[in-house]
């Protein structure tokens, strides 16, 4: 008998920038080709902030708002925001608290998850934490990233992968057999330098050279981009991702049969095959949006579950398994009953 949820969620949102960049406009300024980045990711385009001057707070604001809009509520009736991200506005305050203003949401403690591609998920896992001690009752889950901000557009081993968004949820109390029946989420540091972006922080990291600390023509520090050993991270994330449907499925104490949708973190086709296919989900009910967004971190998968919705593809009812891997190297599932 599967468990019984203790929150479910009420609404969900998203934003994505207006401006696209496609495979064809990487041709002109890199040594690649769309034939390459679809065979070898699955990415046709993606969304990026570009030069529109919106900030990851901005997009977080219109997904949260949209997102207490499909839950009939007010900003005032939300307890918490829980923002996931990798790109903060600034060091602090969390960038949660710029969307708490934006939003008027007087009500609520805000603060930040760190925990790259899984955030959301993390973010989730605690919020089910935070409605179960009684203490909050509306609460508000967004992943926001502004990933091309960290982007090298000399290395299409990465440029390619990544696209600006956000994707948000409200979730509250379990009304009846709806909501969150399974969690997991795991991480393992010792693996932390196959992906990261070690600028801004303080550790003084003794490998980086004179020429990576330099702060090229355009007033971005090397530091900050993204670095990433594709093939090393490709192996484990498959293995991790699998890994977490698995025990997201074990304690909601369901199977593979119990799974009408699959909505996995958007960062590599080949990946989200690979999952689809051991946890034996057809292809027609995975959730895929890769091809036109790119792997949006943490807002991939509430990105996702959003636009599902409102395509009537995710319907009132269904059970759905979520995955995701990042950075860190973090990595966790959930299961939910919608």
């Amino acid at each position: 008998m599967a468990k019984q949820p203790k929150i479910m969620i009420a609404g969900t949102g998203h934003f994505l920038p207006e401006q696209r960049m496609t495979n064809q406009d990487f041709e002109k300024i890199m040594d690649t080709s769309d034939e390459w980045i679809t065979k070898m990711v699955g990415i046709k385009e993606r969304r990026i902030i570009g030069d529109s001057g919106l900030s990851t707070s901005d997009m977080a604001t219109a997904a949260g708002k949209a997102a207490i809009e499909d839950a009939g509520l007010t900003a005032e009736d939300i307890d918490a925001i829980i923002v996931a991200t990798v790109t903060p506005d600034m060091n602090f305050p969390s960038t949660a608290i710029f969307v708490q203003k934006n939003l008027g949401a007087k009500n609520a403690a805000a603060f930040d998850v760190s925990a790259a591609c899984t955030g959301w998920i993390y973010g989730m896992t605690l919020a089910e934490g935070m409605i179960a001690s009684g203490k909050f009752k509306n609460i508000l889950v967004i992943g926001a990233e502004f990933l091309t901000s960290l982007t090298d557009y000399t290395d299409r081993g990465t440029a390619v992968l990544f696209g600006d968004g956000s994707g948000a949820v409200v979730v509250k109390p379990s009304e009846d057999e709806k909501g969150m029946m399974g969690s997991y989420i795991k991480s393992n540091g010792d693996l932390a330098e196959l992906l990261w972006s070690y600028g801004g922080g303080t550790h003084k990291n003794k490998k980086v050279t004179d020429q990576e600390k330099m702060v090229d023509e355009s007033g971005i520090d090397k530091r900050s981009i993204i670095k990433m050993e594709g093939n090393k991270v490709y192996k484990y994330a498959v293995r991790a991702m699998i890994e977490s449907a698995e025990k997201a499925m074990e304690d909601a104490e369901i199977t593979e049969e119990d799974i009408d949708i699959l909505i996995p973190h958007q960062a590599n086709l080949r990946i989200i095959d690979a999952i689809a296919k051991r946890v034996n989900v057809s292809d027609d009910k995975v959730i895929r949006n890769l091809q036109y967004l790119g792997n949006t971190s943490s807002a991939s998968i509430p990105i996702a579950l959003d636009q599902a919705r409102k395509e009537g593809k995710v319907k009132d009812g269904d059970t759905l398994l979520v995955a995701a891997f990042g950075g860190g190297f973090t990595w966790g599932g959930l299961v939910i009953k919608m």
